[in-house]
């Protein structure tokens, strides 16, 4: 084999690698010229072995000459059949931003919320402020300031939360109503507002109670006020939540920090009165209490007792969600069963 022969034969290669379509093609071309064994270039290095004196300087040159080319050939087309392969690859990837994409899913309102909402919008409208206070309370505004005695019931371990260690005294609040008393410390009537938030008492789960659980409590105080305006305002904002035909009562109830106390309830959405678990058999289930503020409450916060007069009431908004929806178990607004909550 002489010099002409292998550049031959690089000629002949370049034009085999030029015509390789894939990386498969590419790796035949160069086991064909350059593979140890049977590669036509390869087989030239067994002649220049018996090659002598300048006939083997000379034909040392054509083969590193041949090797060089058809090597640096193979490396650049193996390069542009990688770069065309990423190419094609980044515009089967590519995005249209022109396409219109599948709807999003959006999230909601938990019920809860909604019925929340809905309650300061109808107080909102009656010209109420909507307040909100700390969940964490101490037992002068939770308890004592609201008329609550020492030995009442609910100042006992299996009725609150205490909290413990460094945070004795303190305690998670049993209702809204330290709001209403920090909003009289704060200020001289009048006073209109509501308070939603998130209480906790130690009560055992049931179809109509959780031990943490949602509350809306109001105030109202301004001279001349009567049990007439509690009686007119309930029934405007239970009419508005339920449904004038939905059956409402007003009953003689006890609460130390008002007087007198009414209790108000609705009719049982699930058997209409008839009695069901849902209402534990009575037909009626206890919507909110209520009552006119105690002189001595007011007169412990600084408001004159002689010249104004008012109303406070809380309602429950978890239980007033399972009665306007017909959900005969208050726990199950907050198992996070999407089949319950997709309904909203």
């Amino acid at each position: 084999m002489t010099g002409d022969d292998l550049q031959a034969l690089a000629l002949s290669a370049l034009g085999d690698i030029a015509g390789a379509a894939d990386a498969d093609q590419l790796e035949e071309v160069r086991r064909r010229y350059l593979a140890r064994h049977g590669g036509s270039i390869a087989e030239a290095a067994i002649e220049l072995s018996r090659a002598q004196g300048e006939e083997r300087a000379v034909l040392g040159q054509a083969f590193n000459a041949a090797k060089r080319t058809v090597t640096e050939a193979l490396e650049r087309r193996q390069a542009e059949l990688e770069a065309a392969v990423r190419e094609r690859e980044l515009l089967a990837e590519s995005l249209d931003v022109s396409h219109p994409l599948r709807p999003l899913d959006r999230g909601h309102q938990h019920p809860v919320a909604r019925t929340v909402r809905e309650i300061e919008d109808i107080f909102l409208r009656l010209g109420y402020a909507v307040v909100a206070g700390p969940e964490i309370e101490d037992d002068l505004h939770n308890f004592q300031l609201l008329n609550m005695p020492p030995e009442h019931p609910a100042r006992d371990g299996h009725d609150t939360f205490y909290l413990a260690g460094e945070a004795a005294g303190w305690l998670y609040r049993t209702h809204t109503s330290p709001m209403q008393i920090r909003t009289m410390l704060a200020g001289q009537p009048p006073f209109r507002i509501i308070v939603p938030g998130k209480v906790a008492r130690r009560d055992n789960p049931d179809p109509t109670h959780n031990p943490v659980f949602h509350q809306v409590e109001g105030l109202c105080v301004d001279e001349g006020v009567t049990v007439a305006d509690l009686k007119g305002t309930l029934e405007h904002v239970l009419g508005q939540l339920f449904g004038k035909r939905r059956g409402v009562r007003l009953r003689a109830s006890f609460f130390p920090y008002t007087e007198p106390s009414l209790e108000a309830d609705v009719a049982c959405g699930i058997c209409l009165g008839e009695g069901c678990r849902s209402c534990l058999n009575k037909g009626w289930i206890e919507i909110l209490g209520s009552g006119m503020v105690h002189p001595e409450v007011l007169a412990a916060v600084g408001v004159d007792p002689d010249r104004y007069s008012g109303f406070a009431f809380g309602m429950g908004p978890d239980r007033i969600t399972a009665l306007r929806y017909g959900i005969r178990d208050v726990r199950e607004l907050y198992e996070n069963d999407l089949r319950l909550l997709e309904g909203f």
